[in-house]
């Protein structure tokens, strides 16, 4: 995986925080640095823990499945980017908890929430990168990429509201799609970049 490739890929999964970080930005109303770095942290830190908790799993089973995992790499990135897409055109508006606090109790849940899919990411990644040094720099990259666009989207939040929401979200599972494509089609020999 090439770090173009990676960087795409932390932007992806970036997304569903930065959605939920604007929410809490329109609920919170008045945010500053402090708000902005809570989110950031709490955001961030799951997204760039739990990929090393799924290439850990997928890193245990690789020698079991490595005739096909890029088909599994393909298929995992899909349903994740199909439903980032379906959670953005068919859920409710604001059906996440975006209470104005940024508490444990308010914020662990919703960084739980929102870095399931790195996880499931982080499987591809057992099967994709063969060393710790590379799954700790791409864990890195995802997590000071959320953190970013978490911290942005607090202050995008309070400024401007949840206008974009649904945009963010759904560019957000095209690119995974397009991630998974493009791994199933280097595989396949189709491609060759």
């Amino acid at each position: 995986m090439s770090l173009i490739e990676l960087i795409i890929l932390a932007i992806g999964l970036s997304m569903d925080a930065f959605a939920v970080s604007i929410c809490k930005g329109l609920a919170a109303r008045k945010t500053g640095i402090k708000e902005m770095c809570i989110a950031g942290l709490w955001f961030g830190g799951f997204q760039g823990l739990m990929p090393f908790i799924g290439w850990i799993l997928g890193s245990r089973f690789k020698s079991y499945i490595e005739n096909f995992d890029h088909w599994i790499a393909f298929v995992l990135l899909v349903l994740i980017g199909l439903n980032m897409i379906r959670e953005a055109l068919f859920e409710k508006e604001n059906e996440e908890n975006t209470e104005a606090s940024f508490s444990f109790k308010t914020m662990l849940p919703m960084s739980v929430a929102t870095s399931i899919d790195a996880l499931a990411v982080g499987v591809t990644f057992g099967l994709l990168l063969d060393s710790m040094s590379k799954i700790v720099s791409a864990c890195s990259l995802i997590c000071a990429t959320t953190f970013s666009f978490s911290a942005a989207g607090v202050k995008i939040g309070s400024v401007f509201g949840n206008k974009f929401q649904k945009q963010a979200e759904i560019l957000g599972g095209i690119t995974l799609m397009l991630i998974g494509i493009k791994t199933l089609l280097s595989h396949l020999g189709v491609i060759s970049f």
